[in-house]
């Protein structure tokens, strides 16, 4: 099967883990001919609201007439979700052939790329191969040091929204996450940022300042009965969440700056590309076992805050399936998510650094000790079946994309 040489293919570079910086990423496209330099780009980084940006800019610019390029990560099912132009996956045969010809392309006497750059250098090779109008490229990590940064002249550059996540890598406080997420800015091209904590909100105006960045600090959307109204213009809102209100507002800001740089973007470009917006495993209703199932990766405190908005909004009672990774933020997912009467069922995330479902429960249950219900369970689909027959709760499945990309590869 492709999708096993796909992975297979990109297995060996995956012992190098997360290993910021842009000398590596920057040799290797020097040796593919420097394909990002042929591409226009949106770039965007944030905690939160990436993904859901990049998705309506992506689909309104295709409305619009454009080739779009749109590279986020990571993916729930296949490899193939991350790189896509007017929405349509790349084939797998073509993302193997492509990074074939990348690992060809490797100097064996330098430092290895890591998995990560692999598949953002086949995204640049796909988009210029392919010749698209411009893409929507998302940050993997951080930005100042991240793989995507690699474009001097970015069309705009968007930072959705900073909080508490990757301290590991991108330092212990707000500003120091706000310093590294800011670093995607590039001297005097426009920025559209969105709502930041004071301490962040410092950091970034002093880089927009610093580089004279034109910069559109963004409020959220006004709700309507249909939708949503931000400037004057009016759209509906296929993704659910009050959350929405402040993403979609960054992406038609984002657009409003390229309407001044002489891109066409119609009104029914921009009411059609959001109503057709997809964006799967964040806050998406499916099913299991012909029962109701809401869905979300909700990964740290900011994201489970507008999890928990949501599902206050259903007046209902809820059980979560959660698992998470062991260098998520436990404590405060679980404080921004459990209230009294919750039941919890605890699995392990497969195939990746997993929290222990067992010590998860302790600290739930010092946290919330008013919950209905605290279980754990070796493996998600035996605590899912146990939480749907319990038909008169909700059930939300959350606390990992990777734990959502399980489900799903085993749902379809």
């Amino acid at each position: 099967m492709i999708t096993n040489l796909l992975d297979s293919l990109l297995k060996p570079f995956q012992r190098f883990g997360v290993h910021l910086g842009l000398t590596r990423i920057k040799e290797l496209l020097a040796d593919l001919d420097n394909p990002q330099e042929k591409v226009p780009i949106i770039h965007v980084a944030g905690t939160n609201g990436k993904g859901s940006v990049c998705a309506y800019l992506a689909s309104i610019l295709a409305e619009a007439g454009y080739k779009v390029g749109r590279y986020t990560s990571p993916h729930l099912i296949d490899w193939t979700e991350r790189i896509c132009i007017n929405s349509q996956p790349i084939s797998q045969v073509t993302l193997a052939e492509l990074i074939t010809q990348i690992q060809k392309t490797i100097n064996p006497t330098k430092e290895s790329p890591t998995q990560f750059e692999v598949i953002t250098a086949a995204a640049w090779l796909y988009f210029a191969q392919n010749e698209v109008d411009v893409a929507v490229i998302e940050v993997g990590l951080g930005g100042r040091l991240d793989a995507t940064n690699v474009s001097d002249r970015p069309l705009v550059s968007i930072i959705t929204s900073i909080s508490w996540e990757h301290w590991q890598h991108l330092g212990p406080t707000l500003a120091d996450i706000a310093r590294e997420k800011a670093g995607i800015l590039k001297p005097n091209c426009p920025a559209v940022i969105g709502k930041l904590p004071p301490e962040a909100k410092v950091v970034v105006a002093e880089k927009i300042h610093q580089f004279n960045c034109p910069a559109v600090w963004v409020e959220p959307a006004t709700a309507t009965d249909t939708g949503a109204v931000y400037q004057g213009i009016e759209y509906p809102l296929p993704l659910p969440g009050k959350v929405q209100l402040i993403n979609s507002a960054m992406a038609i800001a984002a657009l409003q700056l390229l309407q001044q740089q002489g891109w066409n973007m119609p009104p029914t470009a921009i009411y059609t590309g959001m109503a057709k917006t997809k964006w799967p495993g964040r806050l998406q209703w499916t099913s299991w076992d012909n029962q109701p199932l809401l869905i979300d990766g909700a990964h740290n405190r900011a994201a489970a805050e507008a999890l928990r908005e949501y599902i206050d909004s259903l007046n209902k009672p809820v059980t979560w399936v959660m698992g998470m990774l062991s260098t998520k933020d436990h404590s405060g997912i679980f404080q921004a998510l459990l209230r009294n009467g919750d039941g919890l069922y605890l699995v392990p995330v497969p195939d990746h650094s997993s929290a222990n479902p067992e010590e998860l429960a302790t600290l739930a249950k010092n946290i919330c000790p008013q919950l209905s219900l605290c279980q754990t369970f070796p493996e998600l689909f035996p605590a899912l079946e146990t939480a749907i027959n319990n038909q008169d709760r909700l059930v939300v499945l959350c606390g990992s994309l990777y734990l959502l990309g399980y489900f799903l590869s085993r749902k379809y």
